[in-house]
């Protein structure tokens, strides 16, 4: 497990070894050595150590069924807790942004919540508030009590854990404290909540196609560098910078500013960010196969869940970036075969799924350097991978159109299934399959250049959606809302299409009339390749183009929507309905 210290400049690792030996380290980035080694750990610890920053300058660990803390700057422990027993041999433990509560793991698979006098204060205030939203009711909100413990020693250390934190990954101070037992693990974001279905109708915009400028808000993103063609794009996981890869194996951030204009700091198309590098102008550049060019290799990109660090490759070795100064931390998988795709275990960040050019998916430890297993069951290169964490198993795709999932457990092999060619078009079919889980980790979208579908975990396609008449304007990208809602898909003709998630019914098409003003047919227009969803705003996405230009997109008012409910003439779910190249959605019978 890797972290860094919330203002980015400091790298520190947890781990336990087969053996039982744990330690936590901080990293010396520029020279790749450890450091300062922190002591305190029982010599075998019983269960996997896990730890946690806060303040840029303490840490926090779970062994010997305590929480142990160390200042940054001191190897020797500074303080341990119990919280009054009940903790399990290496509790898991995640502060709160401020710092002031820290939720630790029971051994009745509860959360206990420390707290300092801050934290103490915002409890109480929490709790004030609610007993006033829920004055007059009957019924009670929580059958179980929450427990919160005041830290300890800890609120004697000088400003310990008072707030000043900046760090995306932290829990939001907005977030109601009953909820923290199930955030564990998880990707916070400040999701704007859904109102009621009858507000919905009233402001949800009732056209269904937008061709004009003035129909909706669209910004191209300053850019300077060399063009290559956009093959991956994501924003952070705070919402607040873009990252795109392009075919020249070189990465471009955007990061937006806070300020009069844009208060939160977040990606919108009505304030223009600023393509960032550090002061000393380095390039975050992948490596290259010295036999196949980088703008003919399959590029491959994720990010870590607190934005710190990223793992990129562009034919040759896979290599990992510090966000911050753009520095290679390490390298490692030297082709061939060329890693394809690259997905983070949801438990574990030392733990990655590699996909590769031969079929084969590695599962690599990051830590020791060690490939843990190989997984063979694809024919072609893997193109998509994806964890959920509710059925524990990785499901993956690759350009053979066939899908597998795998147990976590064991990573043997679970099922697996080609997608169903669409009418007109006879199997077998061949091209990059992509696979991404729903929120709920139960349904997942499968996208490939003939269509959109939503499966669930045993393979069985609930709907799918399929341009037709020899594919014309072919599906290069699909990605889910954030909040699960929409579902984007972006087509080679230049157009986007906007559908409900449920049934894959359009509810709106984007001319690329709307977004490109100079957009002509003539010669070689250009297309979103990759198609980007903010992670916290339904409403916007991000566009990857050929010509290597990245678009945001929203509609023109933060309070409208995309499109209305999709209207009664379009008839029953499994007939057809306009699309942005006039095709048809439909249910596969069950």
């Amino acid at each position: 497990m890797m972290s860094y210290s919330a203002d980015g400049t400091r790298l520190f690792s947890c781990g336990t070894s087969k053996e039982g030996e744990s330690h936590l380290v901080e990293w010396n980035e520029s020279e790749g050595a450890i450091k300062r080694t922190y002591s305190g750990f029982r010599k075998r610890s019983l269960d996997v150590v896990q730890f946690d920053t806060t303040r840029n300058r303490f840490l926090a660990a779970g062994d010997q069924f305590q929480i142990k803390f160390w200042d940054m700057d001191n190897t020797n422990v500074l303080t341990a807790v119990d919280a009054d027993g009940g903790l399990p041999p290496s509790p898991r433990l995640r502060f709160n942004k401020e710092g002031s509560l820290l939720a630790v793991t029971t051994n009745d698979s509860g959360i206990k919540i420390l707290a300092n006098n801050d934290g103490l204060r915002l409890i109480r205030m929490l709790e004030g508030r609610a007993m006033e939203k829920n004055r007059g009711t009957t019924e009670p909100i929580n059958s179980k009590p929450l427990m919160v413990n005041a830290i300890g020693a800890i609120v004697n250390v000088p400003n310990a854990v008072a707030p000043a934190l900046e760090r995306p990954d932290r829990i939001q101070p907005t977030v109601s404290i009953s909820n923290l037992g199930t955030m564990e693990n998880s990707r916070l974001v400040d999701v704007k909540p859904r109102i009621s279905d009858d507000i919905d109708k009233i402001k949800s915009w009732k056209i269904s196609d937008v061709a004009d400028p003035s129909q909706m808000k669209a910004l191209r993103l300053p850019d300077s560098t060399i063009a290559g063609k956009i093959v991956r794009l994501m924003y952070t996981n705070n919402g607040l910078a873009l990252l795109a890869l392009a075919s020249n194996a070189v990465h471009k951030l955007w990061k937006w500013q806070r300020n009069e204009r844009n208060p939160s700091g977040k990606a919108t198309a009505y304030v223009a960010p600023q393509l960032w590098q550090p002061p000393n102008g380095t390039l975050m550049t992948n490596d290259v196969n010295d036999n196949k060019p980088a703008e003919e290799s399959t590029a491959c990109i994720a990010l870590s869940k607190n934005d710190s660090y990223v793992m990129s490759a562009s034919g040759g070795k896979v290599s990992l970036f510090n966000m911050m100064t753009f520095k290679v931390m390490t390298t490692f998988v030297s082709p061939p075969p060329a890693a394809t795709f690259l997905a983070f275990h949801p438990q574990d960040n030392n733990i990655i799924a590699i996909g590769m050019e031969d079929s084969t998916i590695l599962i690599y430890n990051v830590r020791v350097d060690e490939v843990k297993t190989k997984l063979k069951g694809h024919q072609n290169r893997i193109t998509g991978l994806a964890f959920s964490q509710i059925h524990n198993v990785l499901v993956s795709s690759g350009a053979d159109t066939q899908l597998c999932v795998w147990s976590i457990d064991g990573w043997e092999k679970k099922k697996t299934r080609f997608i169903q060619a669409p009418a007109g078009r006879q199997p077998p079919m061949v091209g990059e399959t992509k696979v991404q889980f729903h929120n709920d980790h139960t349904h997942l979208l499968v996208a490939h250049e003939s269509q959109v579908a939503v499966y669930d975990c045993k393979l069985e396609c609930l709907c799918s959606w399929s341009p037709k008449d020899a594919l014309t304007a072919p599906i290069s990208s699909a990605i889910y809302s954030c909040d699960g809602l929409l579902v984007y898909a972006s087509f080679c003709d230049g157009a986007v299409g906007v559908f409900d998630a449920d049934t894959l019914r359009l509810r709106c098409r984007i001319a690329p009339t709307a977004y490109i003003p100079s957009f002509s047919l003539s010669g070689n227009p250009s297309y979103a390749l990759v198609i980007a969803a903010h992670p916290s705003e339904p409403n916007q996405i991000a566009l990857g183009m050929t010509d290597g230009s990245v678009h945001v997109v929203e509609p023109s008012d933060a309070e409208l929507k995309w499109g209305g409910a999709p209207p009664q003439d379009n008839g029953p779910s499994n007939s057809s309905n306009p699309s942005p190249s006039g095709q048809a959605s439909e249910h596969p019978s069950r």
